[in-house]
């Protein structure tokens, strides 16, 4: 496990190397519109969508399932993760190299069908920040383009959102601020300490001089969603692996929000680092089976199909657990490495 001293010593590392990694040049460089590599897998497609709040075209990737274009689909509409990439400078082609994983299992039967898009996530990754508005081209006008172009459920019941790293730390954000959008978020290995450094005031995303919004945080957007009586019910998981340098700060995080009554769940990966596919390779069956739960009640409401597994989930009220049923068929394995919280089941 990260002691605190070296996670402290990587946020100063990261404070330090940062700094010159965001000079106006290179945002004023920055590539909203990224075409695929010619090695990217076939069931791939780039597009794009004017935002108006930025008036630039902005680029994002798309996977469609096997099928998906076959007529006898063509009533069908589909699920769609929301997948946010890592690194505090991305595009949409960055973390194509995990479709293999989300293809494997919808090829072999561990999920029905589904789509992914990967968010372009701008210069500072997935932020409203100094002119990039990435979250609000994300929310506001790449989910209505997608919705208005591809046979999706257009509803929370058909959205999840996930990430890794920085893509975790926006996951996290953006589910918080807009649970009416997805019924699912699974955030992982998000540098949870940085987003702390910004509840506290004390940082910057870039060495601009604009500093980040005070309660623009994984902290402070958990309490503002705690504290709202009307806010949609979120299925959540947390994943971080026990050798990440994000480790202690997902912990603390985790204790966060648990203190605010916030359901959620986590798995903690044995002896992985920061790296996407370490963790995939040891539990991306349960990361990638984890919307399930409130995708099949969309799926089955808006196409009854004898395909579809049943999903197994818990009922629960806002704030607490019910038992766990024998036949929870996407549950963790190994419950020593998962946590569950919420009142009635600390």
């Amino acid at each position: 496990m990260k002691s605190r001293s070296s996670v402290i010593w990587n946020v100063a590392v990261l404070v330090t190397l940062l700094g010159p990694v965001f000079s106006s040049a290179q945002e004023a460089e920055y590539q909203w519109v990224n075409p695929l590599p010619a090695e990217a897998h076939p069931r791939l497609s780039h597009g794009t969508f004017r935002s108006a709040s930025m008036g630039v075209d902005v680029g994002f990737v798309i996977y469609l399932p096997r099928g998906y274009e076959d007529q006898e689909n063509a009533q069908r509409r589909y699920p769609v993760v929301y997948h946010l990439h890592g690194g505090l400078r991305g595009t949409e082609i960055r973390s194509i190299g995990m479709t293999t994983y989300f293809d494997q299992a919808i090829e072999s039967g561990l999920v029905p069908p589904r789509i992914y898009v990967f968010v372009n996530g701008g210069p500072h990754s997935h932020y409203d920040y100094g002119g990039f508005l990435a979250e609000t081209a994300f929310v506001k006008e790449l989910i209505p383009h997608i919705d208005g172009n591809y046979r999706t459920i257009a509803a929370r019941s058909g959205r999840s959102i996930e990430g890794f790293s920085a893509g975790g730390r926006g996951t996290a954000r953006i589910a918080f601020a807009y649970p009416e959008l997805f019924c699912a978020a699974t955030p992982m290995a998000g540098g949870h300490q940085h987003e702390k450094l910004v509840s506290e005031d004390r940082a910057m995303e870039s060495n601009s001089a604009i500093p980040i919004p005070r309660d623009y945080n994984s902290w402070d957007r958990a309490s503002q969603y705690a504290a709202r009586e009307s806010a949609s019910e979120l299925d959540i998981l947390v994943v971080v692996g026990s050798e990440d340098m994000n480790y202690e700060s997902n912990m603390a995080w985790m204790d966060h929000l648990a203190s605010l009554g916030i359901p959620f769940e986590s798995r903690i990966v044995p002896g992985v680092g920061h790296n996407m596919r370490g963790v995939f390779s040891q539990i991306g069956d349960e990361i990638i089976r984890f919307p399930e739960g409130c995708f099949q009640q969309a799926v089955v409401a808006q196409q009854p199909d004898d395909r579809v597994r049943a999903s197994g989930r818990r009922s629960r009220s806002r704030w607490a657990w019910s038992t766990r049923p024998a036949e929870c068929w996407y549950c963790v394995a190994d419950e020593t490495l998962l946590r569950r919280w919420g009142r009635g089941d600390d």
